[in-house]
């Protein structure tokens, strides 16, 4: 579904809501953008500040050009890496290479263009900012706390050669991608299972975690590496998949696909791009709140239950000890269609 030159037949007639947002991600800032290029007041809150350092994969696959055009942040990705490559190593070595199509960004840079971007448009920003959610509040702030056996670890690294453009790493407890960004800079991030590990912590964390998976290798080369432990941050208490999100949710706050897919944060601009219409209708007074927000979770829900279910199939698979054995196997004997599933995750 692709919203573009009919949402902006009303650009220049008076709107009568005004849309509050809350949570400055890349949902809540490309809605945002979107909004104030059509004409609506938003006011944006997020609870942090700009530039700031995300646990994410920076690694973007799967939006089309057509939506960053819609949500009007195109020109935010010119100087976006471009990535080709990919392939897949277990605890054994190599399993398999593979094709993408992708763009690798921080999300240092990328959120502080859009926030940049969004306050040109005459969007109005408060940062350190916490509100509840209300009518006419659309919530982007991310996943709900939830107990979950997951954590998430990123950093950045110079004097990291790779192998091809994406790697991806399985170990016995989780499994971490690295992905070129700007600078000449290599994004690590990774998704494990929670460790009983006692005082490792930071960079230093990351590494004894590759370890206890039988990720030795990796870790010798991220040791090797310059690490850069300023940009070292991690989350925990979250569950992948569909979140028991209420009311105007878009982003994380209603889909969390597994990071190994590479397609988080297209989704979230896929789910801003979803929001669209109903937040201008909204706005336009042509339709209730609570008629914008049901009608906007059904969409979201259509667009994106296939690739939740699949996603959430191999997931399990790459994730159980005994099944990752035989996948593997299987790939490595091309007995596997990765190329296939790789399209089914979009």
């Amino acid at each position: 579904m692709v919203w573009s030159d009919p949402l902006l037949r009303h650009k220049t007639s008076p709107m009568k809501h005004a849309v509050t947002i809350a949570g400055g991600g890349l949902a809540g800032l490309s809605l945002g953008i979107a909004l104030r290029m059509r004409g609506v007041p938003v006011t944006l809150h997020e609870a942090g500040t700009y530039p700031r350092h995300r646990v994410c994969g920076e690694f973007i696959s799967g939006v089309t050009d057509s939506t960053l055009e819609t949500l009007g942040i195109a020109e935010d990705f010119l100087t976006a890496t471009s990535l080709t490559s990919a392939v897949w190593h277990d605890t054994r070595g190599r399993v398999c290479e593979l094709q993408v199509a992708g763009r690798g960004i921080s999300r240092w840079r990328l959120d502080d263009a859009l926030q940049r971007r969004f306050t040109t448009l005459g969007g109005t920003l408060a940062t350190h900012s916490r509100i509840a959610p209300a009518p006419g509040t659309i919530w982007a702030a991310g996943r709900p706390r939830r107990h979950g056996p997951w954590i998430g670890l990123k950093c950045h690294a110079t004097n990291l050669p790779l192998s091809h453009d994406l790697e991806m790493h399985l170990g016995s407890n989780g499994y971490i991608g690295l992905a070129p960004i700007e600078d000449g800079k290599v994004n690590i991030c990774g998704l494990f299972k929670k460790s009983p590990t006692r005082g490792a912590k930071g960079t230093s964390l990351l590494t004894t975690i590759l370890r206890e998976g039988g990720l030795h290798d990796t870790a010798d080369r991220l040791e090797s590496a310059t690490l850069d432990s300023s940009a070292f941050c991690g989350v925990a208490g979250f569950e992948t998949g569909r979140q028991p999100s209420e009311g105007f949710s878009i982003g994380d706050a209603t889909h969390m696909i597994p990071p190994f897919t590479g397609n988080g944060m297209s989704m979230a601009f896929e789910s801003a791009e979803t929001a669209l219409p109903h937040a201008l209708s909204y706005a336009r007074g042509e339709c209730s709140w609570d008629s914008a927000s049901s009608s906007c979770a059904a969409d979201l829900e259509n667009r994106f239950r296939a690739r939740m279910l699949a996603s959430a199939a191999i997931h399990t698979l790459l994730t159980s000890p005994k099944a990752s054995r035989l996948a593997t196997t299987l790939a490595r004997s091309s007995l596997l269609p990765i190329q296939p599933l790789l399209h089914l995750l979009r």
